[in-house]
């Protein structure tokens, strides 16, 4: 059975084989920037850290983010994929990316994973007093859209973002 967990240096390992796994491609959910240093142990703990803090709404961060929490899923220690739930949106994120972000390795798809992860975090914003969420997926990813669907995602519309064209569904809490 699938868990979310805060990020944690404890699974660096299997983090670092979900990334040979994902290859070039951008791991949604997870919080990297372009300047984090996985490939060291002191690297990727500064990251796991600076993830665990933005969750806290009191800690100052740089002004094209919003606080945000990050979960990994996991199952019996090998991590599975990510998810983060923005508390707030920007104008950018209102467009495209929204509250909810998350992926899943590719040796762990097709399983419902992101369908339960969705679920459990959608139980979490509701808790944090949130009424409704925005959720994106690219335009042609068929598996992301089913996934938003199945957790009861009102497709508002589909339009050319920053990430390229996109589909927005809202999400009544």
């Amino acid at each position: 059975m699938p868990d979310l967990i805060e990020p944690t240096v404890e699974l660096r390992e299997s983090f670092l084989e979900s990334s040979r796994e994902w290859g070039d491609v951008h791991q949604d959910g997870a919080g990297l920037w372009e300047a984090d240093d996985l490939g060291t142990v002191d690297g990727f703990a500064a990251w796991t850290q600076r993830l665990r803090e933005q969750s806290d709404d009191s800690v100052p961060i740089t002004p094209e983010r919003v606080p945000a929490s990050y979960w990994w899923i996991v199952d019996g220690g090998t991590y599975l994929g990510a998810i983060t739930l923005r508390h707030a949106l920007n104008e950018k994120l209102l467009e495209g990316g929204g509250h909810i972000g998350y992926g899943v390795r590719p040796s762990a798809r097709g399983r419902g994973v992101a369908t339960w992860a969705l679920g459990a975090v959608l139980e979490r914003a509701r808790a944090r007093g949130m009424d409704r969420v925005l959720i994106t997926c690219d335009a042609g990813n068929v598996a992301s859209a089913r996934t938003i669907e199945r957790n009861g995602g009102v497709l508002e519309d589909v339009r050319d973002t920053w990430l390229g064209r996109t589909r927005r569904y809202w999400i009544t809490l």
